[in-house]
């Protein structure tokens, strides 16, 4: 079926609930380190700023905790997903990892006519030039609706709202 692998072939469905329930359980041990080292009592002004996180924290500790169990007891040889189902969703997961990552930096307009362009050459096998011209265009067509939504945003550039806020208060 897929590069040496028997059919059925891929991670056992245990091994992925365990997987996640203990990454979601460090996740809540952050939230909760975080919690703690900006205060989770209660000031003068009411509760602190690491009051909520704290508790949900603790919370998401606490249903990983139930779902590790669940997990554990999972029949060994029940398959979460075949390699070649795996490799679909990396397919995508991937680039569009790497988009939100780039955003800061190349801006939002030309992350989406990448990330477009790429989707489009790979997954949908269109020619680049088909492919670059039509996500240019998809791009295009949102800046009418831009310049009514924040007005003076063509002219304006990569100023930002609080930049322009400051000068108009100086």
């Amino acid at each position: 079926m897929t590069e040496g692998h028997p059919p059925g072939a891929g991670p056992a469905h245990r091994s992925a609930e365990i997987g996640v329930a203990i990454a979601m359980a460090l996740f809540g041990l952050i939230v909760v380190v975080g919690s703690l080292q900006v205060g989770v009592g209660w000031g003068a002004e009411g509760p602190r700023s690491g009051f909520f996180p704290f508790y949900l924290g603790l919370f998401i500790m606490a249903s990983s905790a139930v779902n590790l169990v669940h997990g554990a007891a999972e029949p060994r040889d029940k398959r979460f997903a075949d390699w070649s189902q795996l490799r679909q969703v990396l397919a995508v997961v991937i680039p569009t990892t790497i988009y939100v990552f780039v955003i800061p930096w190349i801006g939002i307009y030309l992350s989406s006519i990448l990330l477009i362009t790429v989707f489009m050459i790979w997954l949908g096998e269109y020619r680049w030039y088909v492919a670059a011209g039509l996500a240019v265009l998809n791009r295009a067509r949102d800046l009418p609706r831009l310049r009514e939504v924040v007005p003076g945003a063509a002219a304006e550039g990569a100023r930002s709202r609080s930049a322009r806020t400051l000068n108009n208060n100086e």
